[in-house]
């Protein structure tokens, strides 16, 4: 281990603990060298005496539930779920239970440890009620590959979605900043004050009865980002509570089937990354759910 950081050299001695785990133990002054704490980025000499105190691995305080999402692509470094619509990823706030996280404990399924014993293997969020691919990690060397992929963009994110009204040009790139409102600090606006670079490219792939069928290509990560740039545009996604109403007049074909399918209307159709072992590009396509499938053949919409 000559010449490596200290915070890395701990992360591979004791079995289990990640790096960011080892940080705070540094951070702490739970570790030293030679007798003396010191920080992360620190590179001992060959030979010194590294010790310190390590706790036990926390213990989820978590209830498993029944597994019921689908795989679509899983080994032991790491699965990619299709996420149903109306399932929330992790416990936060006023959500305890009834999580994505609590379905993969109930899998028995390894999974990272670097998100803490709340969220483990969880790289990346989707929505609540967005369905769609989702990469969970199952190892602390497959996270941090991963997160690192997510953070520079180097992970292909496509998505779906159905929004009021037709975009007067078929493609666009939408690149207002976005941050939080300045008023409804629970909503996420482009008229932030402190808004970060975001950029959504859109493409139409079919419309009819004022509704249109959009591919979409998530090049940022910024929270509610999709739904935000598109109500901007002036077409919000259908079903969106938060940015967007439906318009005055809705025709009645379209209001009738909607009425069967009350949901957001906004699907992360693909995922393609560089696989954390093999460095091999994988791509993961999530089917239509089958009522989002069922609506758009009902009002003539497709790719």
């Amino acid at each position: 281990m000559r010449g490596q950081r200290l915070d890395r050299i701990v992360a591979l001695s004791v079995e289990g603990l990640s790096r960011s785990a080892a940080r705070r133990l540094l951070d702490a002054g739970r570790v030293r060298v030679e007798g003396r704490a010191r920080e992360a980025d620190f590179h001992p000499p060959t030979g010194a005496l590294i010790e310190g105190d390590v706790p036990e691995p926390a213990s989820s305080p978590l209830s498993p539930e029944p597994f019921e999402v689908e795989v679509l692509l899983e080994d032991e470094h790491l699965l990619v779920l299709n996420k149903p619509a109306g399932l929330t990823v992790h416990p936060g706030a006023g959500r305890r239970q009834g999580t994505l996280v609590h379905q993969l404990l109930g899998s028995g399924r390894a999974l990272s440890s670097v998100g803490g014993p709340e969220r483990p293997g969880i790289v990346h969020r989707l929505d609540r009620d967005t369905s769609g691919c989702l990469v969970v990690a199952r190892t602390d060397v497959a996270h941090h590959a991963l997160s690192a992929q997510f953070r520079t963009r180097r992970i292909d994110k496509e998505y779906r979605a159905l929004v009021w009204g037709v975009p007067r040009r078929p493609r666009g790139r939408l690149e207002s900043p976005i941050g939080r409102h300045p008023i409804h600090r629970r909503l996420m606006s482009t008229r932030s004050r402190a808004g970060r670079p975001a950029l959504t490219e859109y493409r139409l792939l079919s419309s009819a009865s004022g509704v249109a069928w959009l591919g979409i290509d998530l090049r940022t990560g910024r929270t509610h980002q999709i739904r935000v740039h598109l109500a901007a545009l002036g077409h919000p996604v259908v079903g969106d509570v938060l940015y967007g109403q439906p318009p005055p007049r809705v025709a009645a074909e379209v209001r009738a089937a909607l009425a069967s399918c009350q949901r957001l209307m906004l699907h992360a159709r693909r995922l393609a990354f560089e696989h954390p072992a093999s460095g091999e590009r994988v791509e993961v396509l999530a089917p239509l759910p089958p009522e989002l499938d069922d609506l758009l053949r009902t009002l003539g919409l497709g790719d």
